[in-house]
């Protein structure tokens, strides 16, 4: 097995996130407080997300300085690899160079972590003692539930029924790290009982515990809600991905022609790509923006840009958005990250202007892309990872039929090492859901 990692030392972490709102053609359009129908205000927002979030919600300046104390926590895991997948390129038998950003190795296998060190931060700096927040797969939840714990808060966090069944052990990652989870929906929230009024067997899904953990921040004393992906603050916290990368693979001596992740809310292929998307913005650099999206929930690929809720209660702002409805229903996939209705603001006005493609890609592709990556190098990824990993393996593919030497690069946003009856029910002899 040959692999390349081009590392950097702790004095190389980024000390700004990039904040592509400052660099946009055309800026989304805002965010309408529902009760009102009018542009959401910053002291709305702030009923609902810590001050400082929300002034990085609204923010147009480019640069936004990382607090001395989340970097330091931060140099627990990163820099983070960047690896060239030689063994996969040799399996492909591809002209194309392919780079991955390799995430799996902060402390609970994800990407989540940029984010929730950050947010904890600024509410305990407010003087907030409880967070409540939402998790489909787990590992934002698994996030906050360590970030809360280094900051000394309080948190509640309501996790998709099916994958609290589905996937057991991420709710013991939780609840080792100090976090509450409870299956959503739940009866701890008056949306939650009405729904399982409805249907005792309802299996949840991201807009459902979203709800719940707005509902639970909007009526508790001194509680603030966090949000994993889709806000333009989040996607900030996650630049750092990008920024990284940038610098690997300058040092590698290469630039890359597609930038790929896959694509739930938007949190890890914004965090990888804004970075380089900047420089097609101001510079005309041809670079390629890939979006990996189940066919499950192909928002940016079949959805509408429109505004909707962010949840299936109509609890939170108006987004304008590439979406399949606030009330839309996924299929079980194994790849719960992925199961959100809804595409966030930025990513969305990004797709209408041309400056990123999206493709959906079925849950069979997505597995036997993944078990080649494991078979080549080493890592067993994520089922959302597996989406940019299938998408990076049709571009490669793509290339030894032209003969172009392209360089590739994908993040892989997180391990699969907490999803072992997701793989076990691909290999052979066992049915899966498609």
């Amino acid at each position: 097995m040959k692999t390349k990692k081009i590392l950097l030392n702790e004095n190389q972490i980024p000390r700004c996130w990039y904040n592509i709102a400052a660099d946009m053609p055309n800026l989304p359009q805002p965010l309408i407080n529902p009760q009102t129908s009018k542009e959401l205000t910053k002291e709305q927002m702030s009923m609902l997300f810590a001050k400082e979030l929300v002034e990085q919600e609204f923010s147009r300046e480019r640069w936004i300085e990382i607090p001395d104390v989340v970097r330091d926590l931060y140099k627990q895991y990163r820099p983070t690899p960047l690896v060239r997948a030689y063994d996969l390129e040799r399996a492909l038998d591809t002209p194309a160079k392919i780079f991955f950003k390799n995430e799996s190795v902060s402390p609970v296998g994800s990407h989540k972590l940029n984010s929730a060190l950050a947010q904890a931060y600024y509410n305990k700096m407010e003087g907030i003692t409880k967070l409540t927040t939402e998790t489909g797969a787990g590992q934002w939840g698994s996030a906050m539930s360590i970030a809360c714990q280094y900051f000394g808060l309080d948190l509640n966090v309501f996790m998709v029924r099916q994958s609290f069944e589905q996937k057991p052990y991420r709710k013991v990652v939780i609840g080792s790290y100090g976090g509450k989870v409870h299956a959503s929906p739940s009866n701890l929230t008056q949306y939650g009982r009405k729904l399982l009024e409805e249907d005792p067997l309802n299996r949840g899904s991201l807009s459902i515990a979203i709800s719940e953990a707005v509902e639970m921040a909007v009526t508790e004393k001194n509680t603030r809600y966090t949000l994993g992906s889709v806000l333009n603050h989040v996607l900030l916290h996650q630049t750092i991905i990008g920024l990284e990368a940038e610098m690997q693979m300058e040092i590698a001596g290469y630039f890359p022609d597609k930038v790929i992740a896959c694509f739930g809310g938007g949190s890890n292929f914004s965090g990888i790509s804004f970075p380089f998307l900047r420089h097609r913005i101001l510079n005309g650099k041809e670079v390629k923006f890939i979006a990996a999206e189940p066919e499950a929930c192909p928002k940016l690929t079949k959805g509408e840009l429109r505004y909707d809720y962010g949840d299936s209660a109509g609890m939170t702002p108006l987004i304008p958005m590439y979406t399949l409805g606030n009330d839309f229903k996924p299929e079980q996939i194994h790849a719960a990250g992925l199961r959100y209705h809804g595409g966030g603001q930025l990513v969305s006005q990004l797709k209408k202007d041309g400056f990123i493609d999206s493709l959906a890609i079925s849950q069979d592709e997505t597995f036997a892309a993944g078990l080649l990556f494991a078979k080549t190098e080493g890592i067993i990824p994520a089922p959302e990872s597996t989406h940019a990993i299938a998408a990076t393996i049709r571009e490669a593919l793509k290339a030894k039929e032209s003969g172009k030497s392209e360089v590739l690069l994908f993040n892989l946003s997180g391990h699969g090492l907490l999803d072992m009856s997701a793989y076990e029910s691909y290999l052979p002899g066992a049915s899966l859901l498609k």
